[in-house]
């Protein structure tokens, strides 16, 4: 006799097992939500032993606090929102460590509109890797995710001008990788 659980039904159970620290339902839920999740972390972090450091630490909050997760709602989105949290958090601890200094900015226009379209995604994140964590977590808060400046500024503890700032000078260094962009890094 074939049977198959709605898929309600399979998320409630895959919760449960969660809640209940089975090592199934922990493996399941990290093994069906790590490829999305590695790539958003790859966004944030500066390189791939970060971005395993921030995504580990998301799931280990994700166990923690499964509990609180409600049911009905997307488990990915939750899971995401985790992951965008741990890499701010992730920054600010890095933040506390160094210090930038923050000048005037103005907003930068590259002249090259079809640059980005002859590179692949990997390109593409290597080059947003280089950039500056807080330029980069702002660049990706905004531009990637649809967060407003106000927001943004609000989850990462400065001022929306700092925000502002930090978008422009991601844009201009984006800008000054991608033209540089060489051969050797393909």
């Amino acid at each position: 006799m074939d049977f198959t659980l709605p898929i309600k039904q399979e998320e409630y159970n895959l919760i449960a097992g969660c809640i209940n620290n089975e090592r199934w339902a922990q493996k399941k839920l990290y093994e069906d939500n790590y490829p999305a999740m590695m790539t958003l972390s790859m966004r944030y972090a500066g390189n791939n032993d970060d971005a395993l450091d921030i995504l580990h630490e998301s799931f280990i909050k994700v166990f923690k606090n499964i509990h609180k997760y409600q049911t009905g709602t997307s488990i990915n989105a939750w899971i995401r929102k985790i992951v965008i949290n741990t890499s701010i958090d992730f920054y600010r601890r890095d933040l506390r460590r160094k210090s930038e200094e923050l000048d005037v900015a103005s907003y930068v226009n590259t002249d090259i509109p079809d640059a980005v379209s002859n590179l692949s995604s990997e390109e593409i994140l290597k080059a947003l890797q280089r950039l500056p964590y807080s330029y980069r977590s702002v660049f990706n808060l905004y531009v990637i995710e649809g967060y407003s400046h106000k927001e943004i500024a609000e989850m990462m503890n400065i001022n929306e001008s700092t925000c502002r700032s930090n978008l422009v000078k991601a844009r201009t260094k984006l800008k000054d990788i991608l033209l540089a962009f060489d051969s050797d890094w393909r």
